[in-house]
């Protein structure tokens, strides 16, 4: 069984959907807001989706701002997807962070996604 088509089951939990991916909060959020964009078909990964649904994605990502913004009011965003092991992907099924940030929630942020290689987040 996989976490995220159980999920998507679940309807009470769904945020937001179109036609090819739903939205649910993180389980386990890493700051207020944190939400997960889901492919309704169950796929691996970013390089085994179709272009329709990586424009359904973006599409859940533009809409979801607007929703964080307006309950969360956050100072800026992480918006990213983990393939495969090495890069930390533990669920096997396409998914991407939008991960709101927040002025002081690190003492610096300078270089975000750089920073899952902590020794070259800095230039």
């Amino acid at each position: 069984m996989c976490l995220f088509c159980d999920k998507y089951k679940n309807k009470e939990e769904i945020i937001y959907e179109n036609d090819l991916v739903f939205v649910v909060k993180d389980y386990y959020p890493v700051s207020k807001g944190h939400m997960l964009v889901i492919t309704k078909r169950h796929i691996l990964n970013y390089f085994d989706s179709t272009r329709e649904e990586r424009i359904a994605v973006d599409d859940a990502v533009v809409d979801l701002k607007k929703i964080i913004d307006r309950k969360f009011m956050p100072d800026g965003y992480n918006i990213g997807t983990n393939v495969g092991y090495a890069a930390g992907q533990s669920v096997l099924h396409f998914h991407v962070h939008v991960i709101p940030r927040y002025r002081g929630d690190v003492d610096n942020p300078r270089g975000g996604v750089r920073g899952v290689i902590p020794a070259k987040q800095n230039y």
